[in-house]
């Protein structure tokens, strides 16, 4: 509100018209209900001075307050920015799973890796493809025998269903596991930190998803005679890292980790398999 000019002790007051006084009080009503003040500058509104003998207008009344609607939640997103999404089967080539399967219900996760270098990322979908080949024909198993995969990048891959348990040709029986494959042989290989935060975020997703706690990761090796998932990458279970990663994309609220599928799936992988 602009200021108003000096006039000397006392003609301020006596200078208050009845229209100053019915801003002021309407100002004062809208001060207790929002808690600021609306300035309302239309002249078609202002209310006409009145006579002597006529009846004061009565004061306006407050606008009635209207809540506002709530924004959306953002989207869950990694440190980079980007969402967190599951490239779908059909993006990075996968062959349709065969009949069968045993129905589980997931109680904890495990980690493995393929035992396989990978050398340039750009590697990653078709050896996605190649296990699959490997484990449907020379193993007879009805699709790739892992939930999850993740490569160097840490671009997260959609394998076979949860809802089935996987398959190992080890001596342990893993229904009732959610099993993530890190691509590469870390017996070999470094990992990562993207391979790392791309490995979190898919166990948080099923520890959310199945209600698990981080403690139920372990790794291959923890129950079957196997170096899987390789001392590089198991050093970040042994340590509490992978652990300490999970609990803290839990705590950040919920995790969205969701299907990329189509044309923008396929381009995403045209983009790995090219170098990007």
């Amino acid at each position: 509100m602009d200021p108003q000019p000096s006039r000397g002790p006392g003609a301020q007051s006596d200078a208050l018209t009845r229209r100053r006084l019915l801003q002021i009080s309407g100002s004062l009503g809208l001060a207790a209900t929002l808690g600021a003040c609306a300035d309302n500058t239309d002249s078609t509104s202002a209310p006409t001075a009145p006579s002597t003998n006529a009846t004061p207008a009565p004061l306006p009344q407050p606008a009635a307050v209207t809540a506002l609607p709530q924004e959306p939640a953002p989207a869950t997103t990694m440190a980079s920015g980007q969402p967190m999404v599951q490239i779908c089967r059909q993006a990075w080539g996968a062959a349709p799973a065969r009949p069968g399967g045993r129905p589980h219900t997931i109680a904890r996760m495990t980690l493995h890796h393929s035992a396989v270098v990978l050398g340039e990322n750009r590697l990653a979908p078709s050896r996605l493809r190649q296990h699959q080949r490997y484990h449907q024909h020379d193993h007879g198993w009805i699709d790739i025998a892992y939930h999850v995969g993740v490569d160097r990048n840490g671009n997260i891959y959609e394998l076979r269903t949860p809802e089935l348990a996987g398959d190992t040709a080890t001596d342990y029986d893993p229904a009732g596991h959610f099993l993530v494959l890190c691509e590469g042989d870390f017996d070999q290989e470094p990992v990562t930190d993207a391979q790392l935060t791309g490995a979190a975020t898919a166990f948080a997703w099923a520890a959310q998803q199945f209600h698990l706690a981080s403690g139920t990761l372990g790794g291959h090796r923890d129950f079957a005679d196997t170096s899987c998932p390789g001392a590089n990458l198991y050093a970040h279970l042994s340590s509490g890292d992978l652990h300490t990663r999970i609990d803290a994309l839990v705590a950040a609220g919920p995790v969205d980790l969701q299907r990329l599928c189509g044309e923008e799936a396929a381009t995403k992988v045209a983009d790995i398999e090219a170098g990007g």
